[in-house]
């Protein structure tokens, strides 16, 4: 709440000035913030500039957006692997900029009239555009530019004059261009030969806009934080009531032939019908929601509590975000596969088999890939184990029920089901064995 303060005051001392631009490392998507949240306190802002999921390993290379406020929020591609940068300018209070990669030459930026998508009444003055005489640009290289071409739908206006430092200059008479859409293109030659060429579509009627990417606007504009609670919840609620519900079912009636379904079903009222695994995957789940996953240094010299919901550290409460995410993961890639697995093994147990004669039935290309994908996820819960303790060091890994102390627990509990007397799961045998005789 306090920085919350904090960053209204900034807000209001900035609201004299022509135009503030925000500088963050995430994406307003991926903040947690009290009422009435980042993006409405930013409102009065012409754009966040904010890195964190940065072209999303490539699949995203634009992830730009606006907020309903008219902010635009604009993630840049990472400078450590891609080597991206941004330039940005003002030309007569209109923003413009330009995502590059470092070593491409020459840079180009068109800053009059400028790109429509990225236009906003609210806080810029559109109308100068309307007014102005001259297409402004920017280019710039390692030597020197020796000509910048300026077309616009395909016509050749002429070349731009430089008129200081990096602007090249042409003059244009805009109501040429006052209906509908149109595209600007600049193409830069420096000394050396290199060329670039860059273009957008602007237009000079306050009616037409152009949208952003569906994609991208759903990344950025999407309350992660809220999804990724929602999609655990879910997820739990959906384990317990399919668990619950077959343990306070009454006698499975088997119908039909004993297809997946009907020997799923089956599988789930055995395993919820023995206490010793219905009671173990119950108590997995609520411990996932609930429990302490582990207790270690959060921070140098800090020790903390990390829950599903958050972390506890130093008397201090630090609100869930990316541990719910976490939860989900651990869900869908050990909880659920690990209650799946014991319900196929008994399934096996009521057919009769035992570890070693399971193997022998002459369905290894069926059996064997359980096995193995079963065997996968455990070293991806063994991994986490290794990653908690280079992330939070010794005392989280021996302290983590949710990691080491399952890990060790998980072989346990399978070597109960293959050992399990056969006449404990005797009612279960002759019911399986009827129907499938009938």
């Amino acid at each position: 709440m306090k920085r919350m303060q904090e960053l209204s005051l900034l807000a209001k001392e900035s609201s004299r000035s022509n135009h503030s631009i925000w500088f963050g490392h995430y994406t307003t998507s991926t903040i947690l913030s009290p009422s009435p949240g980042i993006r409405s306190i930013m409102s009065s802002a012409t754009a966040y500039l904010c890195g964190h999921l940065h072209t999303l390993g490539g699949l995203m290379p634009v992830l730009h957006t606006r907020h309903f406020q008219g902010t635009l929020e604009l993630e840049v591609g990472d400078w450590k692997h891609n080597r991206r940068y941004r330039i940005f300018a003002f030309d007569h209070d209109l923003f413009s900029f330009a995502d590059l990669i470092f070593g491409e030459w020459p840079v180009v930026l068109i800053t009059n009239p400028k790109s429509l998508l990225y236009s906003c009444a609210k806080h810029e003055p559109l109308e100068r555009v309307l007014h102005s005489t001259h297409i402004r640009v920017l280019a710039f290289s390692l030597s020197s530019i020796t000509s910048v071409t300026v077309k616009i739908d395909g016509v050749h206006l002429g070349q731009a004059i430089h008129l200081s430092g990096p602007i090249f200059t042409l003059r244009w008479n805009p109501r040429d261009y006052n209906n509908r859409t149109h595209n600007i293109e600049v193409i830069v030659q420096d000394s050396d030969g290199r060329r670039k060429s860059v273009h957008h579509i602007f237009s000079l009627q306050e009616d037409i806009h152009l949208r952003f990417d569906p994609l991208a606007s759903f990344i950025l504009l999407t309350d992660h934080c809220m999804v990724a609670r929602v999609l655990f919840v879910m997820t739990v609620l959906i384990q317990l009531s399919i668990l619950i519900t077959f343990r306070y079912q009454g006698c499975l009636e088997l119908k039909g032939s004993p297809g997946f379904i009907n020997l799923t079903s089956f599988s789930l009222h055995v395993l919820s019908k023995i206490n010793i695994f219905y009671y173990s995957v119950l108590l997995l789940t609520l411990y996932t929601v609930l429990g302490p996953w582990f207790i270690g240094e959060i921070t140098k010299g800090k020790i903390g509590c990390c829950f599903s919901f958050g972390i506890f550290v130093d008397g201090h409460f630090l609100q869930g975000s990316v541990t719910f995410m976490v939860g989900i993961l651990q869900l869908a890639f050990f909880n659920i596969p690990l209650m799946a697995y014991l319900c196929w093994s008994l399934l096996q147990r009521c057919f009769g088999h035992n570890f070693r004669s399971h193997l022998r039935q002459g369905k290894r290309l069926k059996i064997i890939p359980v096995h193995l994908l079963m065997l996968l996820l455990y070293l991806w819960q063994i991994y986490s184990c290794y990653f908690l303790h280079m992330t939070f060091g010794t005392l989280a890994f021996f302290f983590s029920p949710l990691r080491t102390w399952l890990t060790l627990l998980t072989p346990v509990l399978i070597h109960c089901v293959w050992t399990r007397n056969s006449d404990k799961l005797g009612t279960f045998t002759v019911q399986l064995k009827s129907h499938l005789s009938s």
